[in-house]
């Protein structure tokens, strides 16, 4: 093992050990889930059709053009879903692809 590699370990546990042990900003730590999600925005963006986002990534049709059409903002889930959908869609699609 490198020292480079050993001193990211350790660093990592060390904040491990902080966040445990109530010493670190826990602020750091805290999550954003946006209370606002611009559906069109993120598929655009994409390159997918209404029909194409929902389905690689799970979404009911319906709800895609609800959301597109202003009719009603995603769950919260949804909300967290589409946020990861945005900055990582192809991990999106790796943890939903089937497997054998």
């Amino acid at each position: 093992m490198t020292k480079a590699a050993f001193d990211k370990i350790k660093a990592g546990l060390d904040d491990a050990k902080a966040y445990l042990d109530g010493s670190a900003d826990k602020s750091r730590y805290e999550i954003h889930v946006p209370t606002l999600v611009n559906v069109r925005k993120i598929r655009a963006r994409l390159g997918l059709s209404q029909e194409g986002f929902a389905q690689t990534y799970g979404f009911a049709l319906s709800a895609v053009r609800d959301g597109e059409q202003g009719r009603r903002q995603p769950e919260r889930s949804a909300r967290i879903l589409l946020k990861v959908v945005d900055k990582e869609p192809e991990a999106v699609m790796r943890a939903l692809a089937k497997t054998a």
